[in-house]
């Protein structure tokens, strides 16, 4: 089965490479703006919690009850006949996700500055460190420590989504495999490619969150 996977994969070769990069770009959207916005809306709302904090939680308690999918179609096709207008589906899609993405990670950074230790900030002003000290030495470490497993996950998460992209004509990695298996009929070698493919994409990023666990976080137990 592996063989003719692999046989299958080199054979298409070009399709199944113009599909992972498009996947690529998708995936490179929905991951810097995701991560970048969610951040700076998630600092936001650990400061300003009766406003953007709402806002945030509010955001967050509506997408997590809406199915991506359905937000997807309707935004691919009751919004854009409302609104009388024909945007790409690419556009579409990472619009979607992204906006998922953003509130996600906003969550995640919100929770972990709003129960940052008050008990570290009062020493560190002890000690003399300035604000600026704080934030980089002491602040920073720790939140990153918290959230970065989770953070990691929720874009992996984020990249096997990107398959919901093939439902309104994304020339996504699935979508070409679904065309490939509609002219010669091997669903088995292909959707084993197809998970081939996804998993030398999702275990670097696994690998990734395992490196910087090791060596830019420790074990508050150890000396």
């Amino acid at each position: 089965m592996f063989s003719d996977a692999f046989d299958i994969i080199w054979t298409y070769r070009e399709g199944f490479l113009a599909g992972l990069a498009v996947t690529l770009q998708l995936s490179a959207i929905i991951w810097t703006v995701g991560i970048a916005g969610g951040t700076a809306l998630g600092w936001l709302a650990a400061r300003h919690p009766r406003d953007w904090g709402v806002f945030v939680r509010t955001g967050a308690f509506l997408l997590g009850g809406l199915p991506i999918l359905v937000l997807l179609f309707w935004l691919h096709y009751p919004a854009q006949a409302v609104f009388h207008v024909v945007i790409d589906p690419f556009i579409t899609a990472a619009f979607t996700f992204t906006l998922v993405n953003v509130f996600a990670v906003s969550s995640l950074v919100r929770e972990a500055i709003a129960d940052f230790p008050t008990e570290y900030l009062t020493a560190a002003r002890v000690c003399g460190l300035t604000s600026r000290q704080t934030l980089l030495q002491i602040q920073l470490p720790i939140i990153l420590r918290q959230i970065l497993p989770a953070l990691l996950m929720s874009q992996v998460v984020m990249l096997h989504t990107t398959l919901f992209a093939s439902l309104i004509s994304v020339e996504e990695i699935f979508r070409v495999a679904q065309r490939i298996n509609a002219s010669i009929y091997k669903p088995v070698e292909i959707y084993t490619a197809l998970g081939m493919f996804f998993l030398a994409v999702s275990l670097p990023v696994n690998g990734l969150a395992i490196y910087l666990k090791h060596k830019y976080t420790r074990n508050t137990s150890e000396r």
